[in-house]
């Protein structure tokens, strides 16, 4: 008799360890988007030059993930997203931690707009407030303490490959 209920408890017990494998990896995969990292500067207009070191959002499934869940950034880091397309954007900090500053940036690298120190874990919508082609994330604060405002420079590899490519 015990015999008998040795098989189907270990076939059970095998089954639920092998979709248990399956949950974990398939979490994994959805939550863990890779992000390449590229150097970038802001250049404002006094001439001053603000280097930092940004992850490149350009896949859909990278820019629906973003900054998402993460809780803390590197003062000198933040995320480029490039859309391939210059169009109006709307953004949001769902499922974000961190405040951010959001610079809306057009296809020749200047900064057009910037929202500063979005609220973390608002649904409400970001409006780029016109048609742009790029959003940097920034830390919230670091536009203000920096001096970065709408006319000043961006200058990124990536921008300048999709600049010449179009």
């Amino acid at each position: 008799m015990s015999a008998a209920f040795a098989r189907p408890f270990g076939f059970a017990r095998l089954a639920s360890a092998v979709l248990a494998l399956f949950l974990c990896l398939s979490f994994n995969a959805a939550a863990g988007e890779k992000f390449d990292s590229q150097p970038l500067t802001i250049v404002t207009k006094d001439g001053k030059s603000h280097t930092f070191t940004v992850e490149l959002a350009v896949t859909p499934r990278q820019r629906e993930q973003g900054l998402m869940n993460r809780r803390e950034m590197a003062d000198d880091h933040g995320m480029l997203f490039a859309f391939g397309e210059t169009r109006q954007v709307y953004m949001w900090m769902k499922n974000t931690y961190i405040p951010l500053d959001m610079l809306f940036i057009g296809k020749d690298g200047k900064i057009r707009t910037i929202r500063q120190n979005a609220e973390p874990l608002s649904e409400a919508i970001i409006d780029s407030g016109g048609p742009i082609d790029y959003v940097l994330e920034l830390n919230g604060g670091t536009a203000k303490r920096l001096g970065i405002r709408a006319g000043n420079r961006v200058r990124n590899e990536l921008m300048d490959s999709l600049r010449k490519g179009q």
